[in-house]
């Protein structure tokens, strides 16, 4: 199902890109991009849990190592695109020659000292010749074309047995469509929603606020790309290096690292006054929100997979729920509060998830959840190799 699934939503996204050009086109498109990205992520990471379970078992190595090693892996390479994807567009919208020039009056407006919510449109974000739009949404195109066949050529069916049971074994679309609420009477996943919405939370702030009333208003529009892969290079290599590190340190120590990290970037910024003249620090605050995004991100996944294996569909689905909440309500009041405001909101929201996080940490710790003894899943070659011995000992 994990297969199918990834082959079947990733054109959703695709149709995201060739239709955002045009302003009318983003809500439609925006809606199939999340009816199609929701099962898109959950059937990620529910094959990466399996594909971990599968691998600790035959090495003999506990399982949740292996899958927070998996989701450090995958998201060293998903971050990665954040560095790819924005210098495609740095380097497409460097050639526009119309860029505007900052004055001391709009240096005023930036960041907390100002509302942020009355910067002029035309000061700093002219846009981009047409051509240049057109170049960049077509390379876009091609690169989600491309992954499109690498998964569907080359990622294994690695739960072809589960899909063919639940074929035979089908449940009413209500019935499947309902088992991601009915979890919600575990309250290990009720005290997850605070850390869930946060991820959500903190991921739009940064992209959304920071490069508005921070870089924008005080860079140029010409510097989001540049700063968003230096969030992008921090993400992905600090991805790679925690879901390896997590094996010695564990999962708390590494949370208490994040949200230690992104409170103190929350507190400087409330202060912070950018000025073109410091070029450094407009990239020292994305370089460090990308570590703690990893840390996250990484971890949040694992401890969904290991907290419900024998609901790993409902639990990913549950987490994208939640953490399209967070974004959802972050974007909703991003128009009409201040930006101080939002600084204290995403504030709370961390505070929160400190206090309900280590409940769930500990009672893990106390009383360990059981791996689930998961079926041997094999790729075709694997399955064709079995079958032919099969055979052979047959007619022998």
């Amino acid at each position: 199902m994990c297969w199918w699934s990834l082959s079947a939503f990733c054109p959703c996204s695709r149709l995201m890109e060739a239709c955002r050009v045009y302003r009318y086109t983003l809500m439609p498109t925006s809606v199939i991009l999340g009816l199609g990205g929701s099962p898109l992520w959950s059937a990620k990471c529910t094959y990466l849990t399996i594909s971990g379970n599968n691998q600790a078992a035959k090495e003999g190595k506990k399982g949740s190592d292996v899958i927070n090693q998996y989701f450090g892996i995958f998201f060293f390479i998903f971050q990665s695109s954040a560095v790819w994807g924005n210098l495609m567009s740095s380097l497409i919208f460097g050639q526009d020659t119309n860029i505007a020039n900052i004055t001391a009056e709009q240096l005023q407006s930036c960041g907390a000292a100002d509302c942020g919510l009355n910067i002029s449109v035309n000061s700093t974000t002219t846009r981009p010749a047409q051509k240049l739009v057109w170049t960049l949404v077509g390379a876009y195109i091609g690169v989600g074309l491309l992954a499109m066949v690498i998964v569907a050529v080359f990622l294994d069916n690695i739960d072809q047995q589960q899909t063919s049971q639940f074929r035979g074994n089908r449940e009413p679309f209500c019935h499947t469509f309902l088992a991601t609420f009915r979890l919600l009477k575990d309250w290990r996943l009720v005290t997850l929603i605070p850390l869930t919405m946060y991820s959500g939370f903190e991921q739009s702030f940064l992209s959304g606020e920071y490069t508005k009333n921070y870089v924008t208003c005080a860079l140029g529009i010409h510097f989001v790309g540049f700063v968003m892969m230096c969030f992008g290079a921090s993400n992905s290599l600090c991805s790679f290096l925690f879901g390896r590190l997590a094996r010695y340190t564990g999962r708390a120590a590494l949370f208490f690292l994040a949200a230690v990290t992104n409170f103190s970037c929350i507190i400087a910024l409330m202060f912070w006054r950018p000025h073109p003249n410091q070029l450094a620090v407009f990239f020292v605050f994305p370089a460090l929100w990308g570590m703690a995004d990893a840390i996250w991100q990484t971890q949040t996944n694992a401890l969904y997979g290991v907290l419900f294996p024998q609901e790993k569909e409902a639990a990913f689905a549950n987490y994208r729920m939640w953490e399209s909440l967070g974004f959802v309500i972050a974007f909703a009041y991003s128009t009409f509060l201040c930006l101080e405001y939002k600084l204290y909101i995403l504030l709370a929201v961390l505070l929160v998830t400190v206090i309900t996080y280590p409940i769930v940490e500990y009672r893990e710790y106390k009383n360990p959840t059981p791996p689930i003894e998961e079926r041997t899943y094999l790729s075709h070659k694997e399955t064709a190799q079995t079958e032919d011995k099969t055979v052979c000992q047959t007619k022998m």
